[in-house]
């Protein structure tokens, strides 16, 4: 029934689906590991701005540092990946975040946390060139949307599970304790996926005669003009994204006095909503011709709903309830912004691709926590609300402008 119908096209049939499931499952809980990481500080500021007597610049930098030290991996991780596969280089980074929370949990100052906030941005480095190029060649085209749509969901529940988990634990025993057990997390995610370790085993490729590396050798994809454009698209919504995590519950407290147990839970309830508009989002990719519009609309719904928190009054229990909205609308944008970098991949050159675009996440995320933290400090909590309305029409300009970008390779005169 299955052989010879579709000849010309076997990928898609011909893969079980228990076999895409595992793939698609384990991939998702080392990028939920991902995530949590990059809020292992941010949760826990209250408390290490005591321990530590330091500002929220300060701090800011700290998640800066961490930013700066992933990009720099990130974009390099990709020829790693491309080159001897992404299997090692995926437990390579689980083991250094495991290792860079305990060594947070015993930090003695400022300066030691720093240091650790370095390891940790080495382990997180990894995974994006990693998730996606064994999302890409191990998952059949036909499930492809709904593994972007996983991939994001589960970055989105990490970020929900750092405050979740954290904050907890921070006021029953101390923020140590906290992040003492988001090592322990670190490392059971290492050994479920050791466990299952053949399931991610993927052969490096040779480059093909006449291939896209053939062309321009190893770096011929950046000159690709949509990688570029790609690149800018994640600076910017990096920028919103830490906005929102570090700093938008907070000022959101201040201007409508939102009680302090109800502002903690914001972003729990942001990123839950997210992933939820991810799983919806995951069936509009069935369209390709359509993902700028679909991500165009879902951040332009967020600027709106953004603008609103910081300028109409409420009662400070409807906050909550316009942070899951914003996570709502902006995660039905999150698979089909994957897909367009995936249109914009030459064969082969996977890890490089996602490593070079997605390291533009790690500098906007480097650069946002001093901009956004300078507003707290001044307390501008209504600025913060502004950035974050003014970068997210920047995502709604680039994600149309996107359309027009060449995705393939300048062809010599």
């Amino acid at each position: 029934m299955n052989s010879s119908t579709h000849g010309s096209a076997p990928a898609a049939p011909s893969v079980p689906f228990r076999q895409d499931a595992s793939v698609i499952g384990l991939v998702g809980i080392a990028h939920l590991i991902s995530h949590f990481s990059q809020l292992l500080l941010a949760p826990l500021f209250p408390w290490l701005k005591d321990a530590f007597q330091v500002s929220y610049t300060q701090l800011g930098f700290l998640m800066t540092l961490f930013f700066v030290v992933s990009c720099a991996v990130q974009a390099s991780s990709g020829f790693l990946v491309d080159r001897h596969g992404p299997r090692p280089v995926l437990f390579a980074g689980l083991g250094l975040l495991g290792a860079a929370a305990f060594g947070m949990a015993t930090a003695p100052t400022y300066w030691a946390l720093a240091g650790w906030a370095v390891m940790a941005g080495i382990g997180n480095g990894v995974f994006h060139p990693v998730d996606y190029t064994l999302i890409n060649r191990k998952v059949s085209q036909a499930r492809l949307g709904h593994a972007y749509s996983f991939h994001g969901v589960t970055g989105s529940l990490g970020w929900a599970l750092a405050p979740a988990l954290l904050v907890p634990l921070a006021i029953a025993f101390s923020w140590r304790v906290a992040l003492a057990a988001a090592g322990v997390l670190a490392y059971a995610v290492l050994l479920v996926l050791w466990i299952n370790r053949e399931r991610l085993l993927l052969a490096p490729v040779t480059p093909r005669a006449g291939g896209a590396d053939a062309a321009g050798g190893n770096f011929g994809f950046l000159r690709i003009p949509a990688v570029w454009m790609c690149f800018w698209f994640f600076l910017c919504w990096a920028a919103v994204l830490t906005g929102i995590q570090a700093y938008a519950p907070q000022a959101a407290r201040f201007i409508h006095g939102v009680p302090v147990a109800l502002a903690a839970m914001c972003l729990t309830v942001y990123m839950v909503c997210s992933a939820g508009g991810m799983l919806l989002g995951g069936f509009l990719t069935a369209d390709a011709q359509r993902c700028e519009r679909v991500v165009g609309a879902g951040f332009g719904a967020a600027a709106l709903v953004a603008l609103a928190i910081a300028f109409v009054p409420m009662p400070g229990y409807l906050v909550p309830v316009l942070f899951g909205l914003m996570g709502v609308v902006s995660g039905l944008a999150g698979p089909s912004r994957d897909l367009l970098v995936k249109r914009s991949t030459p064969e082969n050159a996977s890890g490089r691709v996602y490593g070079v675009v997605y390291s533009g996440l790690d500098i906007g995320q480097a650069v946002a926590p001093l901009a956004f933290g300078m507003l707290m400090d001044r307390q501008n909590y209504q600025g913060v609300w502004l950035a974050l309305v003014a970068v997210q029409l920047l995502l709604v300009a680039s994600a149309l402008r996107m359309r027009h970008v060449p995705r393939g390779m300048p062809v010599p005169a």
